[in-house]
């Protein structure tokens, strides 16, 4: 697959590879101890309100090789409507995702972090903030630099 768009944009990696490989670092760091599950759920549902396509098909992809059920990923843009489909704790993460992402609408409002306190210890939370903020990150890399979506060039990076 090809995007007229991308021919002549940058490629992030290639041409900033210190602050891609600082950026793939945070990303691990903010994983860190954090149920895979749900830390797809919210690079989904990051993805789905930046509007990332090329992330959006990565981390459905991700989800579904991890096991995620296909009834639950058609749920999270309408997660808030589908409550049974999720824990307390994911209702919880998907709520700051919104809340960080769409920052600028309301910034975060002290209901939602206070709830996501009450599901994540000090430690979880600090890392689920930065989870957030690195696929706001990932989704803003790949949108300006025109990522095509189902071109994962993770494995060729390796």
């Amino acid at each position: 697959m090809t995007n007229e768009n991308n021919a002549h944009r940058v490629d992030f990696a290639k041409t900033a590879p210190s602050a891609f490989r600082a950026l793939i670092a945070f990303d691990a760091a903010a994983r860190q101890d954090l149920d895979p599950a749900l830390v797809e759920l919210v690079q989904i549902r990051a993805s789905q309100l930046n509007g990332c396509a090329y992330c959006l098909h990565m981390h459905t992809s991700d989800a579904r090789k991890a096991g995620e059920s296909e009834e639950r990923l058609h749920m999270i843009a309408v997660w808030r409507e589908a409550k049974s489909f999720f824990t307390a704790k994911e209702r919880a993460a998907l709520d700051l995702t919104e809340a960080v992402t769409l920052v600028s609408h309301a910034g975060v409002p002290d209901a939602v972090y206070t709830h996501a306190a009450a599901h994540f210890d000090e430690h979880e939370l600090a890392r689920l903030l930065a989870l957030i903020c690195t696929i706001n990150t990932w989704n803003r890399v790949a949108l300006s630099t025109a990522k095509v979506p189902g071109t994962d060039e993770r494995a060729a990076r390796r």
